[in-house]
């Protein structure tokens, strides 16, 4: 916690019971990267607008009407669409490092990635987006209305080197590589604090007890499948504990 009281990381207690902390994005690192992002929204509705007007075989007027009609609707569809695609981050998110993560640690749900979207037009009032700038500076957890009404945070995550994992590897075959798609749905919706978490389960596996290793393994593994499931034919007869290294298998080396 800093000395305005605001906090500088926030705990993430999931419904599985699993705890882990994220470090919040500040204010100002979020206004650099939305501004990357009105920058790419206004280079797409430029290049738009051209093709809109020497396209048109309608009146001037109306051809003006549809390119702000645009402008309009690729700036509640632009965050929604990579929101939803990059699993809570936008072109402006990435370059910073930035991400959008449910308050209890779930995948995005489409609902929120609409309800905080939207939102962005309250969020901007009067002008250059105040309302929004001021409730992240009144919030202690830096959230703007829209991160409010969908219950989320911004996130930002930390540059770290590739971990040592050859402790933890598969000592079998890892059949969840047959289903690469399934592999690239993982590595999008895990995000590296949790892929770190599972990594640190593991390594602490000997100096757990058996009760409490199954206990920890278990609401680890019931937390991943949240997220991604693969079929039942590659998961039958693996332990969690089997199945969390096949899973830190596919986040932490990447084959062809």
């Amino acid at each position: 916690m800093n000395s305005d009281g605001l906090v500088n990381k926030v705990e993430i207690n999931t419904p599985g019971g699993i705890s882990f902390s994220l470090l919040l994005a500040s204010p100002v690192t979020r206004c650099m990267a939305y501004t990357v992002d009105i920058f790419c929204i206004l280079l797409i509705w430029n290049i738009a607008s051209i093709l809109i007007r020497i396209s048109s075989v309608i009146s001037a007027d109306i051809a003006q009407a549809f390119v702000y009609i645009f402008l309009f609707v690729i700036m509640i569809c632009y965050g929604m669409i990579l929101e939803w695609w990059w699993n809570g981050q936008t072109l402006g998110k990435r370059l910073f490092r930035l991400r959008v993560v449910d308050a209890e640690g779930l995948r995005l749900t489409p609902v929120q990635i609409v309800i905080r979207n939207l939102l962005r037009a309250v969020d901007s009032l009067p002008f250059f987006y105040m309302v929004g700038g001021l409730a992240c500076l009144a919030s202690k957890r830096y959230q703007r209305l829209g991160d409010y009404a969908a219950r989320t945070y911004v996130i930002r995550e930390k540059k770290v080197r590739e971990p040592d994992i050859s402790q933890v590897m598969p000592d079998k075959y890892n059949s969840f590589r047959d289903y690469p798609y399934l592999a690239a749905r993982t590595r999008s919706r895990i995000i590296p604090a949790e892929a770190d978490m599972l990594l640190k389960a593991l390594l602490r596996r000997n100096s757990l007890s058996p009760e409490i290793r199954t206990e920890i393994y278990s609401k680890l593994a019931l937390f991943i499948k949240d997220k991604v499931e693969f079929p039942q034919e590659a998961t039958d007869g693996i332990s969690d504990e089997r199945y969390l290294k096949n899973i830190l298998d596919i986040l932490y080396r990447r084959r062809s």
